[in-house]
C-alpha cells in the first residue's frame, strides 16, 4: 500500500540474528586467536634465545683471576633462520666490555637475578630486536658477568604473519560456510509458515467463506499459538456472520408481517375503509418499535473496543427511564414505582445509554405483560459485594420452562395470543449487560416476575 513503511522480511531478521552472533564470535576468536600466536611465537623464539644464552654463559670461567670466554659456534647457529636475522651479544664484567658489541643497551645489574635470566625488547641499529640476559656472579670476582645475546625480529614476525593468515582464512572459510548453509537451513525452517500461508491463500476465491480451522498438518512448538489464536478467530467469525445471518433472516421475517399488514390496510383504505387508517397507523407503530428495537440490539451487541466504564447512578437513570415511560404506564393502568434509600447513591461502573436501556426494556415488559390496575416496582440495592437494580411486576409471570429461551431473539413466552411485541427486550437486556459485566437473572415474584440486573462493587 502506498506509504506503508515496510517491514524486514522474517528470512533477513532471521539471517541477521544468525550472522551478527557468529561475526561476533568470529571477532572474538580471531582477537583471541592473534594474541595467543603473538604470544606462542614469542615463548618459542625465547627458549631458542634462551637456550643461546645459557650455552655463552656456561663457558665464562675465572682462570689465575681472569674471567675467560669460549664463545661455542652451536650458540649461534641455533639462532640462524630463513629471514636471516641479525644476531648481537655482548659480556661485560661490570662496565667493562670483555667482548661484542659494546653500544648494544645493557641492563642495570641492580634489577637483576643471579643466574636467572630474562628477556626484553629494545631498539638497536634502527631495529627492533629481542635481548635474553642473564647475570653471573664468578669466585673471586668482585663484579658481576653479565652475558647478552640480541636478535632482530624479522622471523618472530613472519612466524606470527603465517599463523595470522591461516587464522584469518580459516574464520572466513567458516563463516562462508556458514552463509551458504544458513539460506538452505533458513529456507526448511520455514517451511511451516509457508504452510500456513498456503493454508489461508487456498480460502481465497470462494463464493462463500470458508471459516473451519485450518489445515496445515504437523506444526513446530512455536507457530502452535499462532495457529490456535488464527482458528480461535476463524471460529470468531464464524459466530459473528452465523449470528447476523440467523438475526436477518429473523428479522426480515418479523418485518414481513407489519409490512404484509400494511400493505393489505392501504388497499382497503383506497376502497373506503374507515378502519384501513387505524390499521395502517398500528401497523407502522410496531413496525416502528421492531426497528427501534433492532437498533439497540445492535448497539448492545456493537463490536470492536468498548469504551471505558464510568461511573452510573442506577437512581438518577431509574428516574429520567420513569419519565420516559410514564404516559405509556397511564395508559395501560400500571403504577411505576420506585423503592431506593433517599439518602444513598448506587453507583457502578458502567455505560448509562447502555444501563437506560436495559432498564427501559425491563419495565416496558413489565407494562406490556401486565394486567390493568397492576404495579411495575423498581428496586435498588447495595452490598459490599454487588450493587442490585430489580424490576418486579405482578404480571402472569414467565414459566420455568420458557426461562432458558427468553432471551433468545425473537422468542416470545406468550406466543402470538399475548400482547405485541417484537420478542428482543430480553435479548436487548441480555447483550448489553453482558458488555459491561453485569449478570441478569429472573426470578419468580409471586405472583409476577423479577428480573435483577447485578453489578459488581467498584475495586
Amino acid at each position: 500500500m502506498p506509504g506503508e513503511k515496510r517491514a524486514i522480511a522474517l528470512r533477513t531478521r532471521l539471517l541477521a540474528a544468525m550472522l551478527g552472533p557468529l561475526l561476533g564470535a568470529a571477532v572474538i576468536i580471531g582477537v583471541g586467536g592473534a594474541t595467543l600466536i603473538s604470544d606462542v611465537v614469542r615463548r618459542t623464539n625465547d627458549r631458542v634465545l634462551g637456550g643461546a644464552l645459557g650455552a655463552i654463559a656456561e663457558t665464562v670461567q675465572v682462570e689465575r683471576g681472569e674471567v675467560t670466554l669460549d664463545l661455542p659456534p652451536a650458540a649461534f647457529g641455533m639462532l640462524e633462520n630463513s629471514e636471516r636475522d641479525n644476531v648481537y651479544y655482548r659480556v661485560a664484567v661490570g662496565p667493562e666490555l670483555l667482548t661484542g658489541y659494546a653500544d648494544l643497551p645493557a641492563p642495570d645489574p641492580a634489577t637483576m637475578i643471579v643466574d636467572q635470566p630474562r628477556f626484553r625488547f629494545s631498539r638497536y641499529r634502527d631495529q627492533d630486536i629481542r635481548i635474553g640476559e642473564v647475570k653471573r656472579s664468578l669466585p673471586r670476582i668482585a663484579q658481576p658477568v653479565i652475558v647478552q645475546v640480541a636478535e632482530t625480529l624479522d622471523n618472530r614476525k613472519a612466524l606470527a604473519n603465517r599463523l595470522l593468515l591461516g587464522l584469518l582464512i580459516g574464520e572466513v572459510t567458516l563463516v562462508g560456510v556458514a552463509i551458504l548453509l544458513l539460506r538452505p537451513a533458513l529456507g526448511w525452517s520455514l517451511l511451516p509458515l509457508v504452510r500456513l500461508r498456503r493454508a489461508v491463500e487456498a480460502r481465497d476465491g470462494r463464493t462463500r467463506p470458508d471459516f473451519s480451522a485450518l489445515d496445515t498438518g504437523p506444526l513446530p512448538r512455536e507457530l502452535h499459538p499462532l495457529a490456535t489464536a488464527f482458528n480461535r478467530l476463524l471460529e470468531q467469525l464464524d459466530s459473528a456472520t452465523g449470528g447476523m445471518r440467523r438475526f436477518t433472516a429473523d428479522a426480515s421475517h418479523q418485518m414481513r408481517t407489519p409490512l404484509s399488514v400494511l400493505r393489505v390496510q392501504i388497499e382497503l383504505a383506497r376502497r373506503g375503509s374507515a378502519r384501513a387508517l387505524d390499521e395502517i397507523a398500528e401497523a407502522v407503530q410496531r413496525l416502528e418499535r421492531l426497528i427501534t428495537q433492532l437498533l439497540a440490539l445492535a448497539r448492545a451487541e456493537e463490536g470492536g473496543v468498548s469504551p471505558p466504564l464510568e461511573q452510573v447512578d442506577l437512581k438518577e437513570v431509574s428516574t429520567a427511564v420513569i419519565g420516559r415511560l410514564i404516559n405509556q404506564a397511564i395508559h395501560a393502568d400500571v403504577e411505576l414505582t420506585l423503592d431506593a434509600q433517599e439518602d444513598e447513591t448506587y453507583l457502578v461502573q458502567a455505560h448509562r445509554t447502555l444501563v437506560f436501556e436495559i432498564l427501559a426494556n425491563l419495565i416496558d415488559n413489565g407494562i406490556r405483560y401486565n394486567q390493568r390496575g397492576g404495579t411495575v416496582t423498581i428496586t435498588l440495592s447495595q452490598s459490599d459485594a454487588q450493587t442490585v437494580m430489580a424490576v418486579i411486576d405482578d404480571g402472569p409471570g414467565i414459566a420455568r420452562e420458557h426461562r432458558g429461551k427468553v432471551f433468545q431473539r425473537f422468542f416470545r413466552a406468550t406466543g402470538q395470543s399475548g400482547p405485541d411485541g417484537t420478542g428482543l427486550g430480553l435479548a436487548i437486556v441480555q447483550s448489553a449487560a453482558q458488555r459491561m459485566g453485569a449478570t441478569v437473572d429472573i426470578a419468580d415474584a409471586a405472583p409476577g416476575t423479577s428480573i435483577s440486573v447485578r453489578f459488581a462493587a467498584p475495586v
